[in-house]
């Protein structure tokens, strides 16, 4: 199991980040990546001590801890200066706060983190097929979401997804113990939107291959 777009008390999460990655270890899971939410306000604060943190607990923990961030509803003109700004800092993955259909997020912020070059889009809501296009054209992840409301859009984010080429993830977006997916979840996630079990495969594979790549 891999998920790459989590929280802690660093935004709006429960947990600090060890009983955070304990919770996962014990789940079985091999990476997982911290993503508290930010803007221009504390960016620069949560991105270095999830580092740091990362850091200290990777020397004796079972499951990868992963830091990151997401950029949470961002002006849309603001995405590229952020995204650039988080990677300075060094964010491994940088999550955009999608157009979720139970937020009122600006329109337009899924096209903004996207041509950003954002890693993942969360939860991006009715994301139109044009958006979608340039996330397959950009190899950035579109997110399947275990999180309640956010996953409402699932099925119409995975069909369009599949017409268009463009790489999916499934994420919890946990926020505290009883969200984190089991291996068992996470595949009820992808069917439930629609996917087979050999597409839910190829899933797991490309979010390996990501950490693969970032974790070097």
């Amino acid at each position: 199991m891999i998920d790459l777009h989590t929280h802690t008390f660093f935004s709006d999460g429960e947990l600090v980040p060890s009983e955070h990655l304990r919770r996962v270890e014990v789940l079985g899971y091999q990476a997982v990546a911290i993503t508290d939410h930010a803007d221009s306000s504390n960016m620069d604060f949560i991105i270095p001590r999830i580092i740091k943190v990362a850091h200290d607990l990777n020397r004796f923990s079972e499951t990868l801890l992963i830091p990151g961030i997401e950029l949470t509803h961002v002006p849309p003109p603001l995405f590229a200066e952020l995204t650039a700004k988080a990677r300075e800092l060094g964010a491994k993955v940088i999550v955009a706060h999608g157009e979720t259909v139970v937020e009122p997020v600006k329109p337009g912020t899924n096209r903004a983190a996207l041509e950003a070059g954002v890693d993942i889009l969360s939860h991006p809501g009715l994301i139109s097929i044009e958006d979608v296009e340039l996330a397959a054209s950009k190899g950035i992840f579109l997110e399947l979401s275990g999180r309640k409301g956010h996953s409402l859009s699932n099925g119409h984010v995975a069909k369009l997804a599949e017409e268009a080429g463009a790489l999916l993830a499934v994420n919890a977006d946990a926020h505290g113990p009883g969200d984190f997916l089991t291996s068992q979840m996470a595949e009820i996630v992808a069917l439930g939107a629609g996917l087979s079990k050999k597409r839910y495969e190829k899933i797991r594979k490309d979010m390996a291959d990501f950490v693969e790549r970032i974790s070097k």
